[in-house]
């Protein structure tokens, strides 16, 4: 059995690496001649979700670890902003971002608490 680096006990980054599995599966769908485009713009959004929370927990202050999950809220912002414009553009329907628009949503309140927690408990120390 390998070993498991601290981020991967954190129910958030757990919370990301959903996310990432759930848009791969949705860009799947969408035109080849997207590739370079919004497909690898929306997939790379959402892995960076997931990076920045795993950085922030390697970080030793609790305002380097908040900087990282606001840099993880905005790229959960640019992941909804690009399934988004994925439906307008009709690359997929409304029935398949709906689900993820709606998990994103969930997740982007559970990484903005994440983040006043640590700025909070930073002017605390």
């Amino acid at each position: 059995m390998r070993k498991e680096f601290p981020f991967e006990k954190l129910e958030v980054w757990q919370d990301a690496r959903k996310l990432v599995r759930s848009v791969y599966e949705c860009a799947d769908s969408f035109p080849s001649s997207e590739c370079f485009g919004l497909t690898s713009q929306l997939t790379r959004a959402s892995v960076s979700v997931a990076n920045n929370l795993a950085e922030g927990s390697g970080r030793s202050s609790l305002k380097d670890q908040a900087h990282f999950s606001s840099q993880a809220y905005a790229s959960l912002m640019e992941t909804a902003c690009d399934l988004i414009l994925a439906t307008d553009l009709g690359f997929t329907s409304g029935e398949k971002t709906d689900p993820i628009l709606n998990q994103t949503y969930d997740f982007s309140v559970r990484v903005h608490n994440l983040r006043e927690s640590q700025l909070r408990r930073a002017s605390q120390a």
